[in-house]
C-alpha cells in the first residue's frame, strides 16, 4: 500500500534550509514538494558527519555572515605578518665599549669595522689627477694607469690637462682600458703654450676636476693622485672605508733624491692627535697634508650640513696661496678640527703612497710626441 508523506510547511523548509545549507537563499521556495525534496537529500550527506544539536549553527559561519568580524580578523592577521617583515629587516646594533674614546663628530670604531661591509666595498672612487704636456706626460699616465687597472672597480679616473686637450694623452689614456674623464682647463689663462713647470696650474686643474664631480653629483670618494706618486693597492682598499674625511702619511723625496720628508697625520688608534712636519715647515700651517694624503666623501662638495663653517659658497682649492699652503687652506674648508678627522690606517703606522719627482723638466715638449731633427745621421762603423 502506498504511503503519503505529508511536505514541511513553508516555515519550517525555510529554517531547515537556513541551518542545513549556508550558502543557500533565504527566500522560500516556490513549492513546498521541490523544497521538501532538496531539504531531504541536503539532509542526506549532514547524517554522516558528526552530530550537531539542531539551532546551534556552524562556528565558521560567524566570520562568513558577519563583515566586521571578518574585516578584524584579517586586519590582526596582516598586521602581525607585517610586524614580522619589519622585525627580519632590522639592523643588529653593536655596543661599543665603555671606555672607548669618541669626539661629538665622529665616532671612532675599530679599523676592522670601519667599513660598512659590501656597501663600502662598492663605493665608486673619484681619482683627480692634474697633468700637463711635456716629454715625459706618456710616461706618468701610462704608469698611473696600469696602477688604476688592478684596483677593484667601480674606479672613475679624471684626469685634467693644463690647457686643450691633447690628442696624444687622449690615446695614451684610452690604451689603460681605466674607465676616465679627460677634461682641459686653464686654456684663457694661456696653459697650452706655457711649457714652464715654475707656473703651476695645478690649483686650477683640481677645480676643474671638483666641478665635474659636483655637476654629475656623483657620489663617492675624492682622491687627489698626483701623476708623478707611487701608489700601493691596499691604499685604495683604505679610501672606500672613509665616511668624511681621511688622512694618513706621504713620504716625499726630493729631487737629488738624498732627502726624504714625512708630512701627515700621528694617530692614535684613528684619532689624529698630532703632525708630522719638517724642519723648513712654517709653523703658521694649519694641518700639515700632503695633497696625495688625504681624501673625503664626494658629497661634502654639495651638502653644507658636512662642510666647515669657513666654506660658504662652494668647495674650491684657492688660487691666489703661497706654495706650500694649498693642502691646508683647502682642507680648512672641509673640517674645523681633528676630531673630524680619520686616520687611516689604525695609528697611521703604514706608509701607502710615495710622492717621487721624476727626473728632469727641462726637455722641450715635441710636437705629437715626435722629433724630425737628428733622425737621418749615419755614424759609420769604424
Amino acid at each position: 500500500m502506498a504511503s503519503i508523506r505529508r511536505p514541511h510547511s513553508p516555515a519550517r523548509a525555510q529554517h531547515l534550509l537556513r541551518h542545513n545549507h549556508p550558502f543557500a537563499t533565504a527566500s522560500p521556495p516556490s513549492s513546498p514538494l521541490r523544497h521538501a525534496s532538496s531539504a531531504s537529500s541536503a539532509a542526506a550527506p549532514s547524517s554522516s558527519s558528526s552530530p550537531r544539536k539542531p539551532g546551534h549553527p556552524h562556528p565558521f559561519l560567524f566570520f562568513t555572515r558577519r563583515p566586521l568580524p571578518r574585516f578584524a580578523a584579517f586586519f590582526l592577521l596582516g598586521s602581525f605578518i607585517g610586524l614580522l617583515h619589519l622585525l627580519s629587516h632590522l639592523p643588529l646594533h653593536h655596543t661599543l665599549p665603555a671606555n672607548s674614546s669618541s669626539s661629538p663628530h665622529l665616532t671612532h670604531l675599530p679599523d676592522d669595522a670601519a667599513g660598512g661591509g659590501e656597501e663600502d666595498a662598492n663605493k665608486l672612487l673619484i681619482v683627480v689627477t692634474p697633468t700637463r704636456a711635456r716629454a715625459s706626460q706618456a710616461y706618468y699616465l701610462s704608469r698611473m694607469g696600469q696602477t688604476l687597472r688592478l684596483v677593484r672597480p667601480p674606479v672613475l679616473w679624471v684626469v685634467v690637462e693644463a690647457g686643450k686637450p691633447t690628442p696624444e694623452a687622449a690615446l695614451a689614456l684610452r690604451r689603460t682600458a681605466v674607465m676616465h674623464r679627460y677634461v682641459g682647463c686653464c686654456d684663457g689663462l694661456n696653459a697650452s703654450a706655457s711649457a714652464s713647470p715654475a707656473v703651476d696650474f695645478r690649483p686650477h686643474q683640481l677645480n676643474a676636476g671638483l666641478e665635474v664631480v659636483e655637476n654629475h653629483r656623483l657620489d663617492g670618494v675624492v682622491y687627489f693622485a698626483d701623476e708623478e706618486g707611487v701608489y700601493s693597492l691596499p691604499l685604495f682598499d683604505r679610501l672606500r672605508q672613509i665616511r668624511r674625511f681621511g688622512t694618513w702619511p706621504v713620504p716625499t723625496i726630493s729631487d737629488g733624491g738624498h732627502d726624504v720628508v714625512l708630512e701627515g697625520p700621528v694617530c692614535k688608534q684613528n684619532q689624529v692627535v698630532g703632525w708630522h712636519t719638517s724642519g723648513d715647515a712654517s709653523k703658521l700651517q694649519r694641518f700639515h697634508v700632503a695633497m696625495s694624503g688625504f681624501a673625503f666623501n664626494s658629497t661634502m662638495l654639495w651638502d653644507p650640513r658636512l662642510r666647515s663653517h669657513r666654506a660658504w659658497n662652494s668647495i674650491r682649492h684657492p688660487e691666489m696661496v703661497e706654495q706650500g699652503f694649498q693642502g691646508t687652506t683647502f682642507v680648512e674648508q672641509l673640517v674645523e678640527d681633528e676630531s673630524q678627522m680619520e686616520g687611516i690606517p689604525a695609528d697611521c703606522s703604514q706608509i701607502m703612497n710615495w710622492h717621487v719627482p721624476f727626473g728632469s723638466e727641462s726637455p722641450v715638449y715635441p710636437k705629437g710626441w715626435r722629433a724630425t731633427a737628428n733622425l737621418d745621421v749615419i755614424i759609420p762603423l769604424k
